[in-house]
């Protein structure tokens, strides 16, 4: 009948065979054990940046799909998202800012007179147009905001509407959830 060593009961007064930790040393370990995080760096790193992979991969597809869980917290709320409809139901002279720029700039490189001064009166125009257009959205959703959201905080949405509107549609993210005249 053997028995095991470690079953059988230490005799108090012998040595344990090892030197007693220092009290930080074993909280320290004590804090390793319960919380499971690895014990070298490298683990933890490694496991670090497959977290935020992976985090950064579920905001991709919900800026995509339009999945309010897994959102930036910029485009989360009733508030951003009712702005992103909003702004996605109707026409913007903005969002054809870059199409519209490109073909200016193009224009004023040619080197007619004529042609210059056609170009520099379609970059006055698009400003123009784009200021009007502006206003009179912020305006609208100002007030559509007041009547929808008469509590809720609405700090920066007319901003956040405003910066959707520089973006061509097929390129906004989150998607678009709402066609063109369909009111959200």
């Amino acid at each position: 009948m053997t028995a095991d060593l470690s079953q059988q009961p230490r005799d108090p007064q012998a040595p344990k065979g090892r030197p007693t930790p220092k009290r930080s040393e074993a909280q320290t370990q004590r804090r390793r054990a319960n919380s499971g995080a690895p014990l070298d760096r490298k683990a933890a790193v490694k496991r670090q940046r497959e977290a935020r992979r992976a985090d950064l991969a579920r905001q991709r597809e919900a800026l995509a799909s339009g999945d309010e869980r897994y959102l930036p917290v910029r485009d989360k709320g009733p508030v951003r998202r009712f702005v992103r409809d909003y702004v996605d139901s109707r026409f913007c002279v903005a969002e054809w800012f870059l199409p519209l720029a490109v073909i200016i700039l193009i224009l004023s490189v040619i080197q007619v007179q004529n042609i210059q001064s056609i170009s520099l009166l379609l970059w006055m125009g698009v400003i123009i147009l784009i200021v009007i257009d502006s206003i009179g959205l912020s305006i609208r959703l100002k007030k559509q905001l007041r009547e929808r959201f008469p509590d809720t905080p609405k700090r920066g949405a007319v901003a956040y509407g405003l910066m959707r509107t520089l973006q061509m549609r097929r390129l906004r993210l989150p998607k678009p959830q709402v066609k063109r005249g369909e009111r959200p």
